[in-house]
C-alpha cells in the first residue's frame, strides 16, 4: 500500500525505525496488503446481492483497546454491507473454542478471529476453511498450523522498537529496569523478542519480570508489578507492552510513591491512556501505537477483500507510530479525536481497501 508522510513531533524518525524493523521476525506478517484494481465502484459478488453474513470471534480482555477495536470492526462492517454476529470469550480459551464452533455452524461466509491461542484455535480454523468459510485472524500465530488462513497484525516488532528506542534515549545504558508482560498471546511474544534484544544491547539489568493475562489485566498486573517494585525500587524504568498492562504498571509505580523516579513505557493508546499520560507527574513517558478503531476496521476490510477474491496477500500488517508524553502535552492532546487530528495517518484508510469499499474514519 502507499504510505503517506506522517506529521507530528518526532514521528518521521519513528516511521523510519518502523520500516527498518518490519522483517526482523519470521512469524511477523511481512507486508501491507493491496487489493486488486477494480475498474469501477460496482460491488463484486457476493456483495452485489445484498448483505453478507460474517462472525467476529474474540478472545478479548478488559480495557479500552478491545472496545475501540470492536467498534471499528462494527462500523466498517456496516459500511461494507456485512451482517456481523459477535462472540466474546473474555480471555477464556474453552469459551472461544465453543464460540468458533458455533460460528462455523451458523452459515457465515467468513469468520474474523481476534486474538487467542494457536493450539486452541488452529484445528477449528482449519475446519472452517475446509468448510469453505473465509477466515481472517488478528494477532494469532497461524502461519504454521493453519497456513490457509489470512493473518493480520500490528507491526509488533516495529512498535516495540519504537518505544524501546525512546526508552533507551531517556534512561541510557547499564541501568536497572523492570518488565511486565503476560506472554500469552502472539503480539506479546513478538514484543518480548525485541525487549530481549534491547536489554542485551543497552546492558540493562532486568530486576523482575511479571505478568498475567486475564479479563482484569490492569488490576492483576498492578498487584504483580507493585510487589516487584517493593523489592526493586531502584529500577529506572518499566516496560509493559500492552496498554492495560501499562496502566497496571503505572498504578504500581504511583502506589509505591515512585512516580518521579520510575518511568513507564507501553504500547497502544486510548482516551483513558491519553488522560493517564498527560496528568501531572505521570510516569508514563511514551507509547507506540496504532488506532485500535482503525485496526478493527482494517481487519474487516481484509475480510471483505478475501470473500470477494481480491486479496493479494495472505499476510497483512498495520504500521504504527511513536507518541510521547511530551508530544501530547506540547500539542494539548486530550483524547483520540485530538490525536487523530494531529496524526491523520492513524486512520489507515488506504490499507486493505478497494474502490467499492468505503473506508470508515473515526
Amino acid at each position: 500500500m502507499k504510505t503517506r508522510t506522517v506529521t507530528g513531533f518526532g514521528l518521521c524518525t519513528a516511521l523510519l525505525l518502523l520500516a527498518c524493523s518490519q522483517d526482523d521476525r519470521p512469524d511477523q506478517p511481512r507486508s501491507d496488503s493491496s487489493s486488486a484494481a477494480t475498474p469501477a465502484a460496482t460491488k463484486p459478488a457476493p456483495f452485489d446481492k445484498g448483505s453478507v453474513k460474517i462472525a467476529l470471534v474474540q478472545y478479548s480482555g478488559a480495557g479500552d483497546y478491545f472496545q475501540l477495536w470492536t467498534e471499528g470492526a462494527r462500523k466498517q462492517a456496516d459500511a461494507i454491507g456485512f451482517t456481523m454476529q459477535h462472540y466474546d470469550a473474555k480471555a477464556d480459551d474453552a469459551r472461544q473454542a465453543a464460540d468458533l464452533k458455533s460460528a462455523i455452524g451458523s452459515g457465515v461466509a467468513g469468520i474474523i478471529v481476534d486474538h487467542g491461542t494457536s493450539p486452541t484455535l488452529c484445528p477449528l480454523i482449519n475446519q472452517a476453511i475446509d468448510a469453505g468459510i473465509a477466515v481472517v485472524v488478528y494477532d494469532v500465530k497461524v502461519a504454521e498450523c493453519a497456513p490457509k488462513a489470512v493473518e493480520t497484525a500490528q507491526n509488533d516488532v516495529g512498535l516495540a522498537s519504537l518505544v524501546l528506542t525512546q526508552m533507551a534515549k531517556d534512561i541510557g545504558d547499564a541501568v536497572p529496569v523492570g518488565y511486565v508482560n503476560p506472554m500469552v498471546i502472539a503480539p506479546l511474544e513478538r514484543r518480548d523478542v525485541v525487549w530481549k534484544q534491547f536489554v542485551a544491547k543497552h546492558k540493562w539489568s532486568q530486576k523482575f519480570s511479571v505478568g498475567k493475562f486475564s479479563h482484569e489485566v490492569a488490576r492483576d498486573n498492578a498487584r504483580l508489578a507493585g510487589a516487584a517494585l517493593k523489592q526493586h525500587p531502584d529500577v529506572k524504568a518499566v516496560f509493559a507492552p500492552y496498554d492495560e498492562v501499562t496502566k497496571g504498571a503505572v498504578s504500581a509505580i504511583e502506589k509505591n510513591k515512585l512516580g518521579t523516579k520510575v518511568a513507564a513505557y507501553g504500547i497502544d493508546i486510548s482516551d483513558a491512556d491519553i488522560e493517564l499520560m498527560t496528568k501531572k507527574d505521570s510516569p508514563w513517558k511514551a507509547t507506540a501505537t496504532t488506532d485500535p478503531s482503525a485496526i478493527g476496521a482494517g481487519v474487516t476490510r481484509v475480510m471483505a477483500l478475501q470473500i470477494a477474491g481480491q486479496l493479494q496477500d495472505k499476510q497483512v500488517i498495520f504500521p504504527g507510530v511513536l507518541v510521547t508524553q511530551a508530544f501530547l502535552l506540547q500539542e494539548q492532546i486530550k483524547n483520540m479525536g485530538d490525536l487523530r487530528g494531529k496524526l491523520p495517518d492513524l486512520s489507515l484508510t488506504s490499507t486493505a481497501s478497494a474502490p467499492w469499499i468505503k473506508s470508515v474514519t473515526f
